[in-house]
């Protein structure tokens, strides 16, 4: 009898705290935090008895948001009960939309251009919900996307495959704002429309990410400048020195395509076992005119553009590695390229680039080197670890 007369006590205790709270005088969940369960369901089955409807916005409340489990149980239970009585419970409110915001790119990594234009470019995107999506292409400034693999990735692989493509890698990688390495995707894709012709087919499904990208957007551009900041233009002294690019191991795959010089090389060929005794004067005139003659033909105004812009991009790439004379060397030579007024034929880097492409293509006209090897049409790179590809 005295536990009975607790337990009605305690109930008495609990319905007039969801009085007040239902009055407004109290918080419900200050109101009933001390209570136990089964208290706490008695006096809302009370307070429903009483107050009818005008309970249920509690009722609602506390089965959403109550302060303990057991509490919110109760308060469903309760409801459970007005609805089995004929009473018609309101429509719970509406859950707020998350708005799903457009993936991101994070961050981006670029590796240097190679002797066919091709480049790998890395970014990193952050999707709708906070997921991360790694995008890694080769792209080719004469045939655009030309690769293109990746996918979900969590931050501590990604350090890990970064880790292990520096290693692994014969050109070098360096980090670049997310829009410019955007831009360049965006000017690979520029180029299909210019050639009429797709990217790879696993680019659809990244396509949509690349949507706001524009190539006419401005972006940084490194070469009209030195590393201080300062406007660059072609120094004479520097230009002499030109050459000096082809001896870096970066450089080591660029020169003229072999493929288009093999009228040259045999006439080459033809000269140095001539057997006719000329003096070494007139061998050297003989192949100087034969090296300007390839200059000429492979160096036209869209031909200087394209090398103009491998450099451009190089000298970005030896600045962020913390070479500066080759950032400011390979700059000068780009400028000097894009000037109308200056002659390729006189630049040391031409020249060099066209000797280079003529020595390949003799190799190839005596047996000892396949065409296929050498040539400098782009082609898809090998995959890398099938998620990145690696330019040769």
């Amino acid at each position: 009898m005295v536990a009975r007369s607790a337990e009605e006590a305690a109930v008495s205790a609990c319905l007039a705290a969801l009085e007040a709270s239902l009055a407004g005088s109290a918080s419900p969940s200050e109101s009933i935090a001390d209570f136990s369960p089964r208290t706490l369901e008695a006096a809302l089955g009370a307070l429903a008895r009483q107050r009818g409807e005008s309970a249920i916005s509690l009722l609602t409340a506390l089965a959403e948001s109550g302060p303990t489990k057991a509490g919110r149980r109760a308060a469903r239970r309760v409801l459970y009960r007005l609805t089995q009585a004929g009473i018609r419970l309101p429509p719970p409110p509406a859950k707020p939309v998350v708005q799903r915001q457009p993936a991101r790119a994070l961050r981006a990594w670029v590796s240097g251009v190679d002797g066919t234009g091709s480049r790998a470019v890395w970014i990193l995107f952050e999707g709708s919900f906070g997921g991360l999506a790694l995008c890694a292409l080769i792209v080719n400034d004469q045939a655009g996307i030309l690769e293109v693999a990746g996918g979900a990735i969590s931050k501590k692989r990604l350090e890990a495959e970064l880790r292990s493509l520096r290693k692994s890698q014969k050109l070098p990688w360096i980090e670049m704002p997310p829009e410019r390495a955007t831009h360049l995707v965006a000017e690979a894709l520029a180029l299909h429309r210019r050639l009429d012709t797709e990217p790879t087919r696993d680019f659809a499904r990244w396509r949509r990410l690349f949507g706001e990208a524009s190539p006419g957007a401005p972006t940084p551009q490194p070469l009209a400048v030195d590393p201080t900041g300062s406007p660059m233009t072609p120094d004479p002294t520097l230009l002499d020195h030109s050459a000096e690019l082809l001896a870096l191991p970066e450089l080591a795959s660029w020169f003229v395509d072999p493929g288009a010089l093999q009228s040259e090389a045999l006439e080459l060929l033809q000269a140095k076992e001539s057997r006719l005794v000329l003096a070494d004067r007139i061998k050297a005139e003989r192949e100087a005119a034969i090296v300007e003659r390839v200059v000429d033909r492979a160096f036209a105004a869209e031909a200087r553009e394209l090398w103009a812009r491998r450099l451009t991009e190089m000298a970005w790439i030896f600045h962020a590695t913390g070479r500066p004379r080759e950032a400011r060397l390979a700059a000068a030579t780009a400028l000097a390229l894009q000037d109308p007024e200056r002659f390729p034929r006189h630049l040391p880097f031409a020249r060099g680039l066209a000797e280079r492409g003529l020595a390949f293509a003799s190799e190839v006209a005596l047996g000892r080197v396949s065409a296929t090897e050498v040539s400098r049409t782009p082609r898809p790179p090998r995959p890398l670890d099938g998620r990145g590809v690696n330019p040769s």
